[in-house]
């Protein structure tokens, strides 16, 4: 997909961080952009700014991990604009802390938001997109974590490796469908967003406190996010991705050497050991 004026971009998690620098992106390649996410108020402030810029915008609150908001989100988008040409699977949030000390909460919620969230936009989002046979791409938002493995991170990283493993199936089956859309999967290192904050849109019914290891990750995950990049060059990355058909979108190059261990390890047969992130 090389053409983007006019066309119609939708983004979940679009009130801030990557979410926001995708919907700021396409807006600015004349598309029309649909914005999704759970925080009212910040959806508001992100509708606004990108009202302010002359961008068609439509803002809808949405959970997406719940099926039924999903699909009114997608029928809201469609009776707005009539078609959806580039979906962004993008919302997610995160814990950290020991594996055998992870709640049902933690892995119901996480789960729910960075896994069901992109099962429930392509069901709902994909016949949609086919049956209207224009040309396409949808990006699902995965991590660095979907790649590679890390201490305090199995439940991060249960959902963004399931994210990869399902996005290379849609690419293969929208290739066999016709390769009229695309697919591109956003594996990002540290960026510059408010994950380490992603409780303030925790259900209040899952609140708990932290334990010693949960907040040790979550501070040492602030202190690298906060070093990151900027979500800009994480949209541009993107972008770049949608025209030239790539699919694995990697933005930070100095994780390649753990990657590169990881799949050694599984072909040689090596136990996993901890590498310090670079």
């Amino acid at each position: 997909m090389k053409e983007f004026k006019d066309k119609v971009a939708l983004v979940t998690g679009a009130a801030s961080g990557i979410g926001f620098a995708l919907a700021d992106r396409f807006a600015s390649v004349g598309m029309k952009v649909v914005l999704a996410d759970v925080e009212v108020a910040a959806l508001a402030t992100a509708e606004a700014a990108l009202k302010a810029k002359g961008a068609p915008v439509l803002a809808v609150r949405t959970d997406v991990s719940k099926a039924a908001e999903v699909e009114a989100l997608a029928q809201a988008a469609y009776d707005k604009f009539g078609a959806v040409h580039v979906l962004c699977n993008n919302a997610g949030v995160g814990v950290g802390g020991l594996t055998w000390e992870q709640s049902l909460d933690d892995w119901e919620w996480v789960l729910g938001v960075n896994l069901w969230g992109v099962i429930h936009g392509l069901r709902a989002f994909v016949p949609r997109m086919l049956a209207g046979g224009a040309e396409g791409h949808i990006v699902n938002t995965a991590s660095i974590a979907g790649l590679i493995s890390a201490p305090y991170m199995s439940v991060y990283e249960a959902t963004k490796h399931a994210v990869v493993a399902m996005t290379e199936s849609l690419r293969m089956e929208l290739e066999m469908a016709g390769g009229k859309i695309g697919a591109s999967v956003l594996c990002p290192g540290f960026v510059q967003t408010r994950i380490s904050d992603s409780d303030r849109n925790r259900p209040s019914r899952g609140s708990r406190g932290e334990t010693a290891a949960q907040a040790t990750v979550r501070e040492m995950a602030r202190q690298q996010v906060q070093a990151g990049i900027s979500p800009g060059e994480v949209a541009e990355a993107v972008i770049e991705a949608i025209r030239s058909d790539s699919f694995y979108v990697l933005t930070h190059p100095r994780f390649a050497k753990l990657i590169r261990t990881r799949m050694e390890n599984i072909l040689e047969g090596r136990n996993p050991k901890f590498e310090p992130l670079p």
